[in-house]
């Protein structure tokens, strides 16, 4: 670590975050859950809230992704992705659902509004963000995708839109 000139976990929580929290709706993958604490490490999300059944550390498999990011991120675990959706637009966060969706807006037009915060939602990996909390979110983001499978791994998905959040936020 030192010769990487990493901070320590104290330092990085004492850090500013990006404008960002990251929350998975009833992600069944321990794996995945760890892999998304590794992203928000890398990208400095504000925090991760872990919903339904989305698995919460400790646990050896999300540790096994997640390298001890579940050390650095601020995380929560809330039983209901919509009542959790409700209360962050009560404090003004934007509600972006990651899917695919009628009338999704392709994560290359998507432009952040600057000083805004952003709460990105991705879901399990077989059915999706939740229907009721694609209805009430502010924007249904979709990556667009060329090749012959439907979708990404949730993983993939959340380290792709927060990049592209980040890039186009600097």
């Amino acid at each position: 670590m030192d010769e990487l000139n990493r901070e320590s976990v104290e330092e990085f929580k004492n850090k500013k975050k990006i404008p960002l929290v990251l929350v998975l709706d009833n992600v069944r993958s321990l794996n995945n859950v760890g892999s998304v604490f590794r992203t928000a490490d890398a990208f400095m999300a504000e925090k991760i809230y872990l919903c339904g059944i989305t698995g919460t550390p400790p646990h050896r498999d999300i540790e096994k992704t997640a390298l001890g990011a579940t050390e650095s991120v601020d995380w929560e675990h809330v039983p209901n992705t919509l009542e959790l959706v409700q209360e962050l637009k009560a404090q003004a966060y934007k509600i972006v659902s990651v899917e695919q969706a009628e009338n999704s807006t392709k994560l290359n037009d998507f432009k952040p509004e600057p000083g805004q915060q952003y709460a990105f939602v991705l879901g399990n990996e077989v059915f999706g963000v939740e229907q009721e909390v694609i209805s009430i979110s502010d924007l249904v983001l979709e990556i667009p995708q060329f090749g012959t499978k439907h979708s990404l791994n949730i993983s993939v998905a959340t380290g792709v839109v927060v990049w592209d959040f980040l890039s186009k936020s600097l």
